[in-house]
């Protein structure tokens, strides 16, 4: 159920944390800081895009790579080491494709300057507009209907 007041978040982690991220129904942004949780609500939609495949590693993904539904009000931290206790909110996520970006760069909104468009992921985790969520999220959920 969409309504006018849903929005729409972009998350950005590697590959390889989003994949640990969709096992285990739960999200994280910028580090596992609090604040960009806190932003979303109970009924809103967050598309995570992965520049690399692995974290600290070269290798290219520029993909989106999971799409889903916050299901509660919920921010709670968790010990992931002795030094790393990430806040995390619970995440209902869709079966989707990984899509690439780089087809869609011309088409979204978020991307002012089509040259550098990787510059919005730098923030680590920003609204996007409905538009721009339903171009990705039709290409994400593409054969999965």
């Amino acid at each position: 159920m969409i309504n006018g007041d849903t929005k729409y978040w972009i998350a950005v982690a590697s590959k390889d944390h989003v994949k640990t991220g969709i096992a285990e129904g739960i999200a994280q942004a910028c580090h596992g800081k609090s604040s960009p949780l806190k932003r979303m609500k109970k009924g809103d939609f967050v598309i995570y895009y992965s520049g690399k495949q692995t974290m600290g590693k070269p290798d290219k993904c520029q993909e989106f790579t999971a799409l889903g539904k916050v299901i509660d009000d919920e921010i709670y931290q968790f010990q992931v080491s002795e030094d790393f206790c990430p806040s995390r909110r619970n995440i209902a996520f869709e079966q989707c494709n990984d899509t690439s970006i780089l087809p869609l760069i011309n088409d979204l909104d978020f991307i002012q300057n089509k040259k550098s468009w990787g510059y919005p992921f730098r923030f680590g985790f920003f609204e996007i507009n409905q538009h721009d969520f339903d171009l990705i999220s039709s290409q994400m959920l593409q054969n999965y209907a």
